[in-house]
């Protein structure tokens, strides 16, 4: 792609090249944040980058990066650990919010500020949807490409793997395009880049032909008929999720997500493996108002607003929460489950909900699923850190006979000696970082601590 062409479509909207310097952090970890503090969505970590500069286009962001010794992208802050943290200054580019699509091709274009929430709207308004999305929509795609967050679906594949090329400022302040097409041999490894190899300004992605999802929910699975039904029930729905507080050998709720044509309802059994139908509308968390949870009951909607577990602008799950999840191959899920349940005395009591769900296969380096289908065992926890802290090396013990991947934007102790065996292509990931950031701008304590010499 021609870099004029690029920098004059991307700035156009913008008025010129400004950057706004924006407040101080305090420099607390887990803390309550003080008054002017910037913390992350749930408010667990508190940022210690000293400013945070919003560029209103790409030649502020190359200006910025060709000026900082360190520097970091910051996006809607739904990391839970210090992975977006730096000793520089923070870059927010929640300005290249362009959206375009190309119909022939069967792709759009987003900038790198864009949501989800902004984006499913308007491109299924555009009779295009994405084939997945996470549990909520208030996150940037460009973050969740980075991260590797997933989404769930026995078939479906995470949502950094509908990439077809990406925009960016690396460690030098160069602008850099690498596609799926042209640079085969590295764009597998940055489209999760974990913020390593620069600042994200456009993702260019595959889209697919709209779609019409109806969600139903069941209560009270036996994991027992996880033993030697687990694909068939994870295989029940386009999308399903299993909810369970460890306790009872079972899961409290079974949400089905099918895809239906048009106003269609799906046919909804009294019984689902044993678990029995919703009767009312339900909220995964007992007590928490299910005004925020997608609409159920088998009422057909779009794709973007049943995938997700909850609404458009709403609280997801608890709001003051800390978050764990790791991923395994689909064909240990049973062992790894029981395993995990014999932690349940010490789980339940600093747990919210776990919820287990799968993942497809893909091909990127970084990815929780790279070159496995995968089955995702994920903690919503209490704000209780202290006990947090001791129960995740005792989890994380249950799950290394399964080869545990942590995902990347949550809370884990998983040492980088562990990580390097997980990921095959970890040693050509660190080859990468030192193409695309040699002196380190991007670096922070969370790339040193996961890639260790």
């Amino acid at each position: 792609m021609n870099k004029r062409e690029f920098l004059k479509g991307t700035g156009s909207a913008l008025a010129g090249a400004a950057i706004a310097r924006i407040g101080h952090a305090q420099m607390s970890h887990n803390t309550a944040p003080a008054q002017g503090a910037r913390t992350n969505w749930s408010g667990n970590y508190t940022f210690k980058a000293a400013h945070m500069d919003d560029a209103a286009s790409p030649e502020a962001v190359q200006k910025l990066v060709s000026g900082l010794s360190h520097a970091k992208a910051l996006g809607s802050r739904h990391s839970f650990n210090d992975i977006a943290d730096t000793s520089g200054d923070q870059i927010t580019v929640s300005h290249l919010n362009g959206m375009t699509i190309d119909r022939e091709a069967g792709t759009a274009t987003l900038g790198g500020g864009v949501r989800y929430s902004d984006l499913a709207p308007w491109l299924d308004a555009q009779g295009f949807a994405l084939p997945n999305l996470a549990s909520l929509l208030d996150i940037t795609l460009a973050g969740a490409c980075s991260t590797a967050t997933h989404g769930s679906g026995i078939h479906n594949r995470n949502l950094s793997s509908v990439a077809t090329a990406i925009d960016f400022v690396d460690g030098t302040g160069q602008l850099r395009t690498l596609s799926r097409a042209a640079n085969p041999d590295e764009f597998p490894g940055a489209v999760v880049g974990l913020g390593a190899l620069g600042i994200i300004l456009r993702t260019t992605v595959h889209v697919v032909p709209s779609f019409r999802i109806a969600q139903i929910v069941y209560e009270n699975l036996s994991f027992d008929q996880l033993e030697h039904n687990l694909d068939a029930i994870f295989s029940a729905g386009y999308s399903v999720s299993l909810f369970t507080d460890w306790q009872h050998h079972r899961a409290t709720q079974a949400w089905l997500k099918q895809s239906v044509a048009g106003n269609t309802r799906p046919q909804m059994p009294p019984l689902f493996y044993g678990a029995t139908l919703q009767k009312t509308k339900l909220h995964p968390l007992v007590g928490h108002s299910t005004e925020n949870t997608t609409e159920q009951m088998g009422v057909p909607g779009p794709w973007y607003d049943r995938l997700p577990h909850f609404r458009l602008n709403f609280t997801p799950s608890s709001g003051a929460e800390l978050q764990s999840e790791y991923l395994i191959p689909r064909s240990h899920a049973f062992q790894a489950i029981l395993a995990v349940e014999e932690l349940r005395d010490r789980i339940t009591p600093h747990l919210f909900i776990t919820e287990l769900r799968t993942i497809a296969a893909d091909d990127l380096w970084m990815s929780t699923a790279y070159q496995r289908d995968s089955f995702a065992i994920h903690f919503t926890w209490k704000p209780e850190w202290d006990a947090v802290r001791s129960l995740l090396p005792l989890i994380e013990a249950k799950l290394e006979p399964f080869d545990a991947r942590p995902h990347w934007g949550k809370l884990n102790t998983v040492p980088s000696a562990r990580l390097k065996q997980l990921y095959p292509r970890y040693a050509d990931f660190q080859r990468l970082m030192t193409r695309y950031d040699p002196q380190g701008k991007f670096r922070n304590q969370y790339l040193d601590n996961v890639f260790r010499a």
